[in-house]
């Protein structure tokens, strides 16, 4: 199925403007439509602190700054985007069928972030989510994880740096896992459009189920010609070995399943989600 919408949840992160281009590029090469989306924080949330010895007025006080604090916010974001949208010349309009460009529109709501952004992404073709701020912890994002988990859409991390370019030449992370099969589903109008694309596998991180080879001829049979390579982690990780691998292809799209096992179980002891969560510079589209 061609992509023909996008969900960009905005939050007002540096790393904002670097997901708008990257979701822009993604939108001219198949004429789909942006919808930017930014989620304001609820001044009611703080609420429940009541219950803790904090007086009415007090409560009042903190939901006033709240409030206003969140205004600010969302006044910067739109604005953000729309100095994006004017200097890139991008229509500003909502998605309709047969638009032969891309297009781009802004909505602003309010609630708790990561309910609306995996409700909002059932109904998009894919999900850009902004890279995390330099120190924070990528695998604990909020919007990233309500994808993944909630919506049954893939999602994309753009990188903290804009890319030259996106989905000219793809891997494909394999494991033969139902993860990996439903990104290799999701990564399919990238590959069938491609220079070329790389299927990656390793001994190491192989599940049961089908092999790579038998994932190429599954794709020869959508016209996409794929070649295979086996990679050896680096030191101990197949997080890092994957990466070095799709570095030396020049990939600009990684695409693999996201946390074959549990979610608790990477963050505690790491896992080649995790590591490509964490030290990636390129697009990753992750699906689960």
């Amino acid at each position: 199925m061609p992509i023909r919408k996008l969900l960009l949840p905005l939050t007002g992160t540096a790393a904002g403007e670097a997901a708008l281009t990257t979701s822009l590029m993604i939108a001219r090469r198949f004429n789909a439509h942006v919808t930017a989306l930014h989620v304001r924080v609820d001044s009611r949330d703080v609420a429940p602190l009541a219950g803790e010895g904090l007086s009415g007025a007090m409560i009042e006080e903190m939901m006033s700054a709240t409030e206003k604090e969140s205004g600010e916010r969302a006044h910067a974001v739109r604005s953000m985007f729309e100095r994006f949208v004017a200097r890139q010349e991008v229509v500003v309009s909502e998605a309709h069928a047969g638009s032969e460009q891309a297009t781009a529109s802004f909505a602003s709501v309010t609630g708790r972030e990561e309910d609306i952004v995996a409700q909002q992404a059932r109904l998009a073709d894919l999900t850009v989510v902004p890279h995390p701020d330099a120190g924070e912890d990528v695998s604990s994002s909020d919007a990233l994880h309500a994808v993944l988990f909630d919506s049954g859409r893939p999602v994309l991390i753009s990188p903290q740096v804009a890319p030259k370019s996106i989905g000219s030449r793809v891997c494909l992370a394999w494991n033969g896992t139902a993860e990996s099969a439903a990104s290799a589903l999701a990564a399919l109008p990238w590959m069938q459009q491609a220079e070329a694309v790389r299927i990656l596998s390793a001994e190491g991180y192989q599940r049961r189920g089908p092999g790579a080879p038998d994932l190429a001829a599954y794709l020869a049979l959508h016209g996409v010609k794929a070649d295979v390579t086996i990679f050896r982690p680096v030191g101990s990780s197949v997080g890092a070995g994957l990466l070095a691998a799709a570095m030396e292809f020049g990939c600009d799209l990684l695409s693999m399943g996201a946390y074959s096992h549990s979610r608790l179980r990477q963050l505690i002891l790491g896992g080649v989600t995790r590591h490509v969560l964490e030290y990636s510079n390129l697009p990753v589209m992750m699906t689960r």
